[in-house]
């Protein structure tokens, strides 16, 4: 039952930082999925898989793994990097 915590990346599709801020904690699948052989649904008895829990900071998601004895790895933010671009550039 181990667990990752990282920090929610900001959707292509978003243009603000709404919850970009926020720690996830998650637990890793520690069974197969497998195909339904009547609807084809792809599934497994695994229901630690679908818990998320939100933390404002990295520390308290830390803290919380540790009380209740989660084995959990950090995973670094990426560093956010802009491109800056003249619209003269789209012409040369």
């Amino acid at each position: 039952m181990t667990a990752r915590i990282y920090q929610r990346p900001k959707s292509a599709m978003q243009s603000g930082k709404a919850r970009v801020d926020e720690w996830v904690l998650e637990f890793e699948q520690s069974e197969a999925r497998r195909a339904d052989p009547l609807m084809g649904w792809t599934g497994s008895g695994d229901t630690q898989a679908q818990i998320q829990l939100k933390f404002p900071s990295k520390d308290e998601a830390k803290a919380y793994a540790e009380k209740y004895g989660i084995p959990a790895r950090v995973h670094a933010t990426p560093p956010k990097t802009l491109k800056l671009q003249a619209y003269a550039d789209n012409f040369r």
